[in-house]
């Protein structure tokens, strides 16, 4: 029960790796506030939950699309109303966005990706802090994804907005380190959910043939379970990983549960983060001064 008592809201959370990790968190004890844009799928969602509750957590849900501020600003008053603080915040809520060349694609849609996954979990971000820095103590969990290491030929929306998720996480962690508040990023690994079916329809004259059959691959072999990733959260959502902050994390490659006995290092370190590698780091010899 490692967040026995904690409150969490959770982006994104009505299936997939959302449900997955409000599953995770009720049965580590966390009281839970879901938002997800379909009323019925969060309906399921806390029916499932319920009958795996602590004894005094609770399972909320509202509706909200986390582009639109104004859907943000009304889950946070029903946070308010519900829960006593927050502990917790997992922007897990992302679109792929329109798949094929750019110059094909439709721009709104482009741009609707942006806002989802990127201007979203910002906004989201922000609405929170004011309630960590308060207390003095945070956790905030952003689903970054593959597309923030590397590039995506095709599904550039996408790409784009998870590296851009990374950048914000690294910036927003020593914004806040002060006041006790980790800041992380996690690739989940290569799950097959609703957005792999997506993936899969658009084929690979839209996105390639080589990146569509290695999909493909995945999906036919299952994927990373939903699992990996929410352990994940769990550790980063309990007192396990504090002071652990501005790190991307692969749950499926890095072994993030023996990270607390090398804090000091881990911390003095640029290891797990976005950075440019130069000519030297790869022993050429012509291209840095």
């Amino acid at each position: 029960m490692k967040l026995r008592g904690r409150f969490a809201l959770i982006t994104g959370a009505s299936q997939g790796l959302g449900a997955e990790i409000a599953r995770q968190y009720v049965t580590n004890g966390a009281s839970v506030l879901l938002c997800a844009r379909s009323a019925d799928k969060l309906a399921e969602q806390q029916q499932a939950l319920a009958p795996l509750l602590a004894s005094g957590a609770r399972v909320v849900t509202v509706v909200g699309d986390v582009g639109e501020p104004n859907d943000v600003d009304r889950i946070f008053e029903k946070l308010r109303a519900e829960f006593p603080r927050l502990d917790i915040l997992v922007n897990n809520a992302g679109i792929y966005g329109p798949m094929g060349n750019i110059e094909d694609v439709d721009w709104s849609e482009w741009g609707d990706a942006i806002r989802i996954n990127l201007l979203g979990l910002v906004y989201v971000s922000r609405a929170a802090m004011p309630l960590f820095r308060a207390q003095h103590y945070g956790k905030i969990i952003n689903i970054s994804g593959g597309g923030a290491a590397n590039p995506m030929p095709a599904i550039t929306a996408y790409a784009a907005s998870k590296a851009g998720v990374v950048r914000f996480t690294e910036s927003l962690a020593l914004e806040c380190k002060n006041d006790r508040i980790d800041v992380n990023a996690i690739a989940p690994g290569a799950l097959v959910t609703h957005m792999m079916d997506q993936l899969l329809e658009a084929g690979p004259e839209k996105v390639g043939q080589q990146f569509f059959d290695r999909m493909k691959k995945i999906a036919d072999e299952g994927g990373t379970p939903l699992d990996v990733g929410a352990a994940l959260c769990v550790f980063l959502g309990s007192s396990e990983s504090d002071g652990i902050t501005g790190k991307l994390i692969a749950a499926q490659w890095d072994r993030w549960e023996d990270w607390p006995k090398h804090l000091d290092e881990l911390n003095a370190s640029d290891v797990y983060t976005l950075r440019r590698i130069t000519g030297r780091d790869r022993n050429k010899q012509w291209g840095d001064r």
